[in-house]
């Protein structure tokens, strides 16, 4: 049980070691090493090595075929967390974002939505749901909830090609100003798993965003699923270095 269990564990360092350089674009062929050359890179024994990359074809990331080898099975795109962009001026160097409105109403918003978008109780918001695609792919299922005076414009808005941001800037006349971000792994609902395409249950990227303008008002709180298996988050961190 113990070398069973050193194994796995090394095989588990190996595969997030490999799964970076996937998603970095270090195989732009998509073409992986042999397991004697991973083995020799890795400092680990080809069992391990095969184990390894088991995890990533379970998760989608890799196929392995005889004769073939070991094969990159889908791109990832990678979502900045450092800027506040939306999804297609994240993506436009990966393809093109469309979205499907599948709902769009003037609602009383829970009680939760209000105090999130700091609105008396009873005052009306702007409820939207887009299913969003990359370059005809399935990648996110976006509830958004927007302050009435900024949403009800966007009833006459070219939502299909447009991000919400930058209309919410036209709209306004202001820029953008800060977000809070929340990021958490959920699960696919056997609802949300056929509108994404994926198998029910899988793993899914949950963002809850609140977005202010220039002046610190909220007025948009997005709940945003996205495919795990087709996008990655990545962000710069800086460590406070200011002395008291």
């Amino acid at each position: 049980m113990g070398p069973t269990r050193r194994r796995a564990d090394h095989a588990r360092q190996v595969a997030d070691l490999l799964r970076r350089q996937i998603v970095h674009g270090h195989f732009p062929r998509g073409q992986l090493p042999l397991e004697a050359a991973l083995a020799r890179e890795f400092g680990a024994s080809r069992n391990t090595v095969r184990e390894a990359l088991g995890l990533l074809r379970e998760e989608g990331l890799v196929e392995r075929c005889p004769g073939v080898g070991t094969t990159v099975a889908r791109e990832k795109y990678p979502h900045g967390l450092h800027r506040l962009l939306g999804l297609a001026e994240t993506l436009h160097e990966h393809g093109e974002v469309t979205n499907q409105v599948r709902t769009m109403t003037l609602m009383e918003p829970p009680r939760a939505v209000s105090h999130r978008l700091d609105l008396p109780a009873g005052e009306q918001v702007v409820y939207l749901e887009r299913l969003r695609r990359l370059n005809g792919l399935p990648l996110s299922l976006d509830l958004t909830y927007l302050v009435r005076d900024v949403g009800e414009p966007l009833f006459d808005a070219d939502l299909e090609h447009n991000d919400i941001f930058v209309l919410l800037e036209s709209i306004t006349g202001k820029p953008l100003g800060t977000a809070e971000l929340t990021l958490e792994a959920v699960n696919a609902d056997a609802h949300t798993a056929a509108v994404l395409d994926a198998p029910p249950g899988a793993a899914l990227l949950m963002v809850e965003r609140l977005t202010h303008l220039a002046d610190s008002r909220p007025v948009d709180l997005e709940f945003i699923r996205f495919r795990g298996d087709r996008l990655t988050m990545r962000g710069h961190l800086n460590r406070a270095t200011d002395k008291e």
